[in-house]
C-alpha cells in the first residue's frame, strides 16, 4: 500500500474556446490514441489540450486529432477534446477522455485550425462564433 503523498503540478484548463454552456452536461468519453497525438502541439505540457479537433479512427474506434488529409477515419471531423487529460509517459497508453460533440466554439480560441471542411464535417451540431 502507497501512503506517501505526491503532487501533480496542472497549468490549468483554458477552456475559453468553449462558446457557451450548452453541450458541456452532454460529452461523450472517448479513448484517445496517443501514438497519433504530436507532444509539441498537443500536449506540450504533459496534457492533451483542451480544444483539439478529433476524428475517430475507423478501425479501433478510438479518436485522434483531425486531420483533413488523413486516410484513417481522422479527415472527418467529430468533435473538440473538452477537457484537458494527462498524457501518458508511454505511447503505448490510451486515455479515456471527454470530447464536445454539439455547441458553440470559438474559432479564434482553438488551439489547432479547423479548416472549411472539418466545419462542413460538424454542421448542424457545432456552430463556430
Amino acid at each position: 500500500m502507497e501512503l506517501s503523498i505526491k503532487t501533480t503540478t496542472f497549468a490549468g484548463d483554458d477552456q475559453s474556446w468553449l462558446g457557451s454552456e450548452h453541450g458541456t452536461q452532454a460529452t461523450e468519453t472517448i479513448v484517445l490514441d496517443t501514438s497519433l497525438f504530436t507532444s509539441g502541439t498537443h500536449y506540450p505540457n504533459g496534457f492533451f489540450i483542451s480544444g483539439i479537433p478529433l476524428g475517430m479512427v475507423t478501425s479501433g474506434g478510438k479518436y485522434g486529432p483531425y486531420d483533413n488529409a488523413a486516410t484513417d477515419g481522422r479527415q472527418t471531423l467529430v468533435g473538440f477534446l473538452f477537457a484537458s487529460v494527462p498524457a501518458p509517459t508511454v505511447n503505448t497508453l490510451d486515455p479515456a477522455a471527454a470530447m464536445l460533440t454539439h455547441g458553440k466554439v470559438r474559432e479564434s480560441r482553438l488551439p489547432v485550425a479547423v479548416d472549411s471542411a472539418g466545419k462542413t464535417d460538424v454542421a448542424g451540431s457545432i456552430r463556430f462564433v
